[in-house]
């Protein structure tokens, strides 16, 4: 037998390669009416479902701004691969608006089903008059598009890989602006079916949740959008809430005017970091495990950070965020918020009632209603009154400040005997002030057998500030409130 030449070798493995995939055709939109002819969107979303991955759907901008489709009833659901593009926002600036006003009942909040009869509007269990929806699929990419006056504006039900960004979501008033979820169709998350999924440089204004995490959501990015509630919104609930979704991360997000910008609720190991939220009655409320808090700018709400009380023992880790001018009379309270009176509200505060708890005051959602009975009491330092859910973060005690000399602040925490405690340091502009305005480095210590620790750290950046404050965080993740100030 001949032997086989180096270019025969090298030319072998080619002739195996399989032909490389047809680029997708293009179905193009350039007729807005909705009567499933060729050129409407529904006619280029039944054609695309019928074979997935053959098409992009591209949608002109057809005579005059504001560009706006009206469908007559629900859109078929979109199969994925397919990328649909709004043509007009990449040339300047202009949305395709999708719009649901034309088929939904306009009665306000209760326009908007719950999956539960008698149910209604934002903060029940719901998938009710949906815009688009992308169910049981994947690789579905949308883009340039405005998504307004449903119920859900796009809905991700068990659908992974999917990119939702550079839109505008608007005046959904059911379950979310943009809802990611597992739900199985009665209630119960499931796991793996809607995870991967990004969420980019969208606008989300006057929803009643501008966007979900639930029901086994997990591994998504929700990064670079702005999520906003205005007048306008009539239940201002979460900017994003993560409910039984966990390792989920949310990253350069701005929320305003919310009941909560983010309210995390038995979600874990959740990661929330350089987000910046003002104007909210809390800023981060959470219960769960594992979740982190990092680096967040927490500017003009009546609460910034509340650690809420569940049954279980958990921990949350806040590190390195910046938290100021808090204490703000912002009593808004659609199935969050902060309107109990006389509730200590600050920087990062321990016990915060939720609906779940008899101490609530606020809305938990239009016809979801809590049993006396069945609401929850909080323990207070000693655990007391039994049967009572415990303080968070095994109510860990702040440090105590002792004394600044030059620019060594010296201190002492207790925590965990025989353990690593973390303790980071702020500071503040005024000398009366008690948040977290800087943020100026941390110091590492080990207590002895009785849990005892003391500190010293060396500010480099504290010339020109008035007091300082600090917390504590333990191994396993639990940060402390914020300690008393020392003045300078």
């Amino acid at each position: 037998m001949r032997p086989i030449t180096l270019l025969a070798a090298l030319l072998l493995p080619l002739s195996a390669l399989a032909a490389a995939p047809t680029p997708p055709e293009t179905l193009r939109v350039d007729r807005y009416s909705d009567d499933g002819q060729p050129g409407t969107l529904r006619w280029a979303l039944e054609t695309s479902n019928a074979s997935p991955g053959r098409y992009h759907i591209d949608i002109a901008a057809v005579g005059q701004p504001p560009y706006v489709i009206r469908p007559q009833r629900a859109l078929p659901e979109i199969k994925g691969p397919v990328r649909i593009t709004g043509l007009s926002w990449a040339r300047d600036g202009q949305y395709i608006a999708i719009d649901g006003s034309a088929y939904i009942p306009d009665r306000g909040v209760r326009s908007c089903p719950g999956a539960i009869a008698g149910q209604f509007g934002t903060n029940v269990r719901t998938t009710s008059y949906p815009g688009l929806v992308l169910r049981d699929t994947q690789g579905v990419h949308l883009s340039g598009l405005e998504v307004r006056n449903f119920c859900i504006g796009i809905l991700l039900n068990r659908a992974s890989g999917n990119v939702i960004e550079d839109n505008r979501i608007v005046a959904n008033k059911g379950g979310a602006g943009i809802m990611l979820t597992g739900d199985d169709g009665a209630g119960n998350p499931t796991a793996t079916t809607t995870i991967n999924n990004k969420v980019l440089r969208n606008q989300l204004i006057d929803n009643g949740d501008g966007l979900e995490l639930t029901r086994g959501a997990a591994f998504n990015l929700v990064a670079d959008n702005l999520l906003r509630s205005t007048e306008r919104n009539p239940e201002p609930s979460q900017g994003i809430e993560i409910l039984l979704g966990n390792d989920n991360t949310v990253v350069r997000n701005r929320f305003e005017n919310y009941s909560d910008g983010v309210q995390i609720n038995w979600g874990h190991r959740n990661y929330l970091g350089a987000n910046t939220f003002t104007g909210n009655s809390i800023g981060i409320s959470v219960t769960g495990d594992g979740n982190v808090l990092d680096a967040n700018t927490i500017q003009g709400n009546r609460i910034g950070v509340a650690l809420r009380p569940e049954p279980q023992l958990t921990a949350t880790r806040l590190s390195a965020n910046r938290i100021w001018g808090n204490g703000l009379d912002i009593r808004r309270c659609e199935a969050g918020g902060s309107c109990v009176p006389n509730q200590r509200t600050g920087a990062i505060i321990f016990g915060v009632p939720a609906q779940a708890h008899a101490l609530y005051v606020g809305s938990r959602g239009v016809g979801a209603t809590l049993a006396k009975q069945d609401q929850a009491t909080i323990c207070d330092g000693q655990g007391q009154p039994q049967p009572c859910q415990p303080l968070p973060n095994h109510n860990q005690q702040p440090p105590r400040l002792l004394k600044l000399e030059g620019n060594v602040l010296h201190g002492e925490v207790r925590g965990p005997a025989s353990s690593r405690l973390r303790v980071e340091v702020f500071g503040n502009t005024a000398r009366d002030a008690r948040e977290a305005q800087y943020y100026l480095g941390a110091v590492v210590v080990n207590s002895d057998d009785q849990g005892q620790a003391r500190f010293d750290k060396t500010l480099e950046d504290g010339a020109a500030l008035g007091s300082f404050t600090a917390t504590v965080t333990t191994a396993d993740g639990a940060t402390s409130e914020l300690s008393l100030p020392l003045a300078r």
